[in-house]
């Protein structure tokens, strides 16, 4: 038997180290961004090598047709900076030169790929083939989102306290990307990333937390419904749910599982609590409603249902609009729920657009009087504090703003129409663009409203759906809420079923509002379960409808508007076709 003899690797068996590595770190300015539709308007780069620099390359390019006016807002440059400048197809070779031999860098890398591919292209250069880091890719595989909110550069820049602040240009950008992709290498280095090939493929291996900790697994079902990590104290810290618990949860113990906050919570987690659902809809109720109780600090998305905003019309003589947390059991018509105040003051913006209701905050009565506001002078109020309204001459337009939260958003969609009509022929398109959002944000909460109410307003729903066994998911749903869910076995008579699941089901006493029992993600959990193929409606007590001019007629409007924008064009107006 022969003795196997050990070889050491060659450095190109090994990888290239990464101070060895030379690196072009480039940004790109343009029209646009599609590279079919737009050009280059400046080009910069910085070559480091060692964390040196040892060269840069900057240069505006004409891009042979006018700049946008919201890209000359966004980066400075204009149409006349670039008269002078070469084409792209005299720059191009230059650049090509310049990056010859280099690993490229960019952040956002597919978007300035995708430009010089396509000027090559066109130009009859063969694609460069250079290797490429996209620090924006690296960057959401390296850091935690307690760490930074985003992985947009200007947030890197300051989270790596770059020397060189993003302002939209591109030299500075790609010096910026520079001292960013330094820290970045630098945080790999501490998981044995130290060549070109582990850098561009890094994919963290399971921890040694990980590896140890595979035995919480051990005892989950193969079931569907909700897990619980727990820490040592019993506190969760992070929910989830599948339709097999046991592959789910050992998942998180594997290569598989690289989101490094989740790791992090890995480290810490002590046990995992298994809640076994007879349905999926049950454990995606479930899920919510205990991370909304429980409030895992691992998890990111329905930790704070109640933080919600509604827009409320109060319930008074001269009612006005008022944005509030809380619905209460009065007269007054709300309209959301909203995820934030901004997007509730948007949706009121709207409205008073279309409805010359009062803006002032304090009550106002009919002996009221007062000097009116600027507002008045502007045909934008009528004045009920100076007596120039009575209550039913006022009341007809709060009962046009009542409509048009509950039932038809079309006076406030017809309004913003011809305003951002106007401010486009004006070619005022940035502000055009705001309007457009305001809207998007009146007419899709509207629309999501009146489709929760359709349902929140039913006492009673039941619904089956097939099972993959032959038998029927059966549950029940009242005001929204899901009060019961059971499976019922193929071949078996339904109506004992149903009985028992009714009977047993969790007893639902409304409270006000449009969401009177649920809050609104759950609600539309129920919503998409109904609206998969293969459910039954089995009974149903009370009308379950929508409004026949409702907001779902002109959602579909907004949608189309925003189809296809890029993140910069959605800055400029553009007509809800």
């Amino acid at each position: 038997m022969g003795v196997e003899i050990g070889v050491q690797g060659t450095l190109d068996e090994l990888g290239t180290p990464l101070d060895q590595v030379t690196f072009v770190v480039f940004d790109l300015e343009t029209t646009g961004g599609s590279p079919a539709e737009h050009a280059i308007t400046e080009i910069g780069a910085v070559k480091v090598r060692g964390g040196e620099v040892v060269g840069e390359f900057a240069t505006l390019v004409d891009p042979g047709r006018p700049i946008p006016p919201f890209i000359t807002v966004l980066t400075g440059i204009t149409d006349v900076m670039v008269t002078a400048a070469p084409r792209v197809e005299r720059v191009l070779p230059s650049f090509l030169e310049f990056i010859r031999g280099a690993t490229l860098v960019a952040h956002n890398a597919p978007f300035d790929v995708g430009f010089i591919k396509a000027c090559c292209q066109a130009g009859g250069y063969a694609p460069p083939a250079n290797p490429v880091v996209d620090t924006a890719d690296l960057a959401r595989r390296v850091l935690t989102r307690d760490e930074v909110p985003n992985c947009k550069l200007a947030t890197l820049a300051r989270f790596f306290r770059s020397s060189t602040e993003p302002c939209h240009r591109a030299l500075a950008d790609a010096r910026a990307t520079v001292e960013v992709l330094h820290g970045l290498i630098e945080r790999v280095g501490a998981y044995g990333v130290h060549t070109l090939e582990e850098l561009r493929g890094f994919v963290r291996a399971p921890t040694p937390e990980q590896k140890r900790k595979r035995h919480l697994a051990a005892a989950i079902p193969s079931a569907p419904g909700v897990y619980v990590f727990e820490d040592e104290r019993g506190e969760a810290l992070y929910v989830g749910k599948s339709g097999d618990l046991r592959t789910r949860v050992r998942s998180y113990f594997t290569a598989s599982e690289t989101r490094p906050r989740i790791r992090e919570m890995i480290g810490i987690a002590e046990r995992v609590r298994p809640i076994v659902c007879a349905t999926a809809l049950e454990a995606e109720v479930r899920e919510l409603r205990l991370i909304g109780a429980t409030k895992p600090r691992y998890n990111r998305r329905s930790r704070f249902p109640e933080k919600v905003v509604w827009l409320k019309l109060t319930d008074e003589p001269f009612p006005r609009l008022s944005i509030v947390r809380e619905v209460k059991a009065d007269a007054a018509t709300y309209l959301g729920p909203f995820t934030s105040s901004r997007g509730a003051e948007d949706a009121r913006t709207a409205l008073h657009e279309a409805v010359p209701l009062r803006q002032c905050t304090e009550r106002i009565t009919p002996r009221t009087r007062r000097s009116a506001c600027a507002l008045a002078e502007m045909g934008r109020c009528g004045a009920p504090c100076e007596g120039r309204q009575t209550v039913g001459e006022y009341g007809a337009h709060a009962e046009t703003a009542r409509s048009a939260m509950e039932h038809d958003p079309g006076p406030v969609f017809a309004a913003l129409q011809a305003r951002m009509d106007r401010l486009a022929a004006e070619q005022r398109y940035e502000e055009a663009a705001v309007d457009r959002d305001r809207l998007a944000v009146y007419v899709r909460t509207a629309a999501r409203m009146q489709r929760l109410r359709s349902l929140t307003g039913i006492p009673e729903l039941v619904a089956a759906s097939p099972s993959f066994d032959g038998g029927w998911d059966i549950h029940v749903v009242r005001h929204g809420r899901l009060a019961a869910a059971g499976v019922m076995p193929r071949g078996a008579h339904p109506v004992p079923y149903v009985d028992a699941l009714v009977a047993t089901a969790e007893t639902v006493t409304p409270g006000p509002g449009p969401l009177p029992a649920a809050i609104a993600e759950e609600t539309e959990c129920v919503l998409r379960w109904l609206d998969s193929p293969g459910v039954r409606l089995v009974r149903v007590d009370g009308t379950w409808s929508t409004p026949a001019r409702g907001a779902g007629r002109l959602k579909g409007r907004i949608d189309r508007a925003y189809q296809g924008l890029e993140p910069r064009q959605r800055r400029e107006g553009r007509p809800l076709t």
